[in-house]
């Protein structure tokens, strides 16, 4: 990799971990176009299995459009692949934060805090995982993902899961 290269890189990357705490800014319909093409590249890449190129094509889609949690959980994923567990975590953060967020702007959706379970699990954090799984059956009682992913041991599962782990931490 060249050295302009990296630096272009590094900044990303900074802007990504500064940006993500910061008040979310409204992404224009152009950026999420940007976004999309980019996880298109990077989707293109993930088929051939080339992580590498992948990863700088995730990380611009998170920068251009930080409101889409898939995308944090892409990047997230695939920088576990590349054994870079620091960047993985700051990822699987960046999405746990937005989803958060997303939930408790509209407490009536049990979606966001559904993948607030699988975050959790994903950065190890069963315990929570369980506490927010135990939310959510409290919340949202006739919700019917809520209930399949309890009555299926959903959380289980995913802990014994092969794929699951080779991208968790």
């Amino acid at each position: 990799m060249s050295f302009p290269r990296r630096w272009c890189l590094f900044l990303l990357g900074a802007g990504v971990v500064l940006g993500a705490g910061c008040g979310r800014k409204e992404v224009t319909s152009l950026q999420r176009k940007q976004a999309a093409s980019f996880v298109s590249e990077a989707e293109f890449a993930l088929n051939l299995r080339d992580y590498a190129r992948a990863e700088p094509l995730l990380a611009q889609a998170v920068a251009v459009c930080p409101d889409t949690p898939e995308y944090w959980l892409n990047l997230g994923s695939v920088r576990r692949r590349l054994g870079n567990l620091k960047g993985a975590k700051t990822a699987y953060e960046g999405m746990l934060d937005l989803v958060r967020d997303n939930y408790r702007r509209d407490g009536k959706d049990a979606g966001p805090l559904l993948q607030q379970v699988y975050v959790l699990a994903l950065l190890g954090r069963m315990d929570d995982a369980r506490a927010t799984l135990e939310k959510a059956q409290k919340n949202h009682p006739d919700d019917r993902n809520v209930r399949v992913f309890v009555d299926e041991r959903r959380l289980e599962h995913l802990a014994e899961d092969p794929a699951f782990k080779e991208i968790a931490l």
